[in-house]
């Protein structure tokens, strides 16, 4: 009989344990991508990872003799509970074999943890920051997941949540297009190009690391601003921006990476990512010399982009910028000589930039469920 442990953050058997488990259920999943085990290690650190500094977070596994067979995580995000004056808790980090006995005692382990912080809505799974992916995969098991940016599970856990009572929030939808179909209107192309000629908005593209490092911060804060309307809002404090900014800088691609200003303001930005999947796979979540080589390979040969984090201040819509980002989507993905793109985890929330990347092409193919239960 199976029982529920929680996991003591000073015990590193214990911590493995955690970490290890999804590397032993997905071992033969071709569309699993391992997460990197040193970012997963910090996640369970609250002295290294950021999101401590004013919210909790605390692990449980459940245990079959000495066998681990379920994880998860829970949350209390008090910087989002204070600024949506919510009393939410989250999950992330859930996996779970194939029992919904297992995935019952793990989330009864939820509900009371919950219930005992005076919470009443445990949401999820999202995790310690909007960079962390978000939901259950309820549609194209079929396919790998795009490297470490989305999670990826197993059909049984979407019917597990059902089950247990689960109803949906919202649903993250990843779009696919093959390039040569990739098709910007000319009314769009119109658009963008009488913004340029105003030169009402500028583009700022970067040709080294080291200038977009110097931009980095300005780049973080735009991004706090842009979202300040999704639903998975809360201001990050200036450590959680420079935290992500840094492993942001670790594999980005200063050629696919783009800024749209107003006055010396920025106002939009464009990331581009190569997609590495596979050297991800091959690694197996560990950084070692020949790993790093093989994904700065992948980095440079890769002919498959994702477009994770589009997007342009509210205030700007109807001006001409989303004209003039899409515009500069078009030349980042053709320009680069990519044959393949994904626009990875778009909320359904955002309807006008889900109608646009339809209009330019995209067909919905991968999508990630986020559930709630009132507890």
């Amino acid at each position: 009989m199976p029982a529920i442990q929680k996991v003591d953050l000073s015990d590193k058997k214990q911590i493995n344990d955690f970490i290890k488990f999804p590397f032993k259920l997905y071992k033969d999943s071709r569309q699993w991508v391992p997460p990197f085990v040193g970012d997963i290690r910090v996640m369970l650190d609250p002295k290294k990872h950021p999101f401590y500094s004013h919210s909790d977070a605390e692990f449980f596994v459940a245990k079959d003799g000495n066998d681990v067979v379920g994880r998860i995580a829970l949350l209390e995000n008090k910087s989002f509970n204070k600024y949506h004056n919510t009393h939410k808790s989250s999950f992330y980090l859930f996996d779970c074999v194939d029992d919904i006995s297992v995935a019952k005692m793990l989330f009864d382990t939820a509900f009371e943890w919950s219930k005992s912080r005076g919470l009443d809505d445990l949401v999820g799974p999202k995790g310690f920051s909007p960079f962390d992916g978000y939901g259950i995969l309820v549609q194209g098991f079929e396919l790998p997941q795009m490297m470490t940016m989305m999670n990826y599970n197993y059909p049984y856990y979407p019917e597990f949540m059902e089950k247990l009572g689960f109803e949906k929030v919202v649903d993250f939808v990843s779009c696919y297009m093959d390039v040569r179909f990739f098709n910007l209107p000319d009314k769009i192309q119109a658009v963008a190009q009488r913004v340029k000629e105003k030169g009402t908005f500028e583009v700022k593209r970067f040709k080294s690391k080291h200038e977009l490092t110097e931009w980095a911060p300005r780049i973080g804060q735009a991004y706090n601003k842009t979202f300040i309307n999704n639903w998975e809002y809360y201001p990050l404090t200036e450590a959680e921006v420079k935290f992500q900014l840094d492993s942001l800088m670790s594999v980005a691609v200063p050629e696919l990476i783009k800024i749209i200003t107003y006055q010396g303001e920025i106002i939009g930005f464009l990331f581009g990512f190569p997609d590495i999947t596979p050297q991800l796979q091959r690694n197996k979540g560990r950084i070692t010399p020949w790993g790093i080589l093989d994904m700065l390979r992948g980095l440079k040969t890769s002919r498959f982009i994702s477009l994770n984090g589009v997007g342009v201040l509210s205030e700007y819509h109807g001006r001409g910028a989303n004209a003039l980002l899409y515009s500069e989507m078009t030349d980042t993905i053709k320009d680069s000589g990519y044959l393949e793109a994904e626009f990875t985890q778009v909320a359904e929330s955002a309807v006008q930039m889900r109608k646009d990347l339809i209009t330019l092409g995209g067909k919905e193919y991968k999508n990630h469920r986020i559930y709630h239960y009132l507890v």
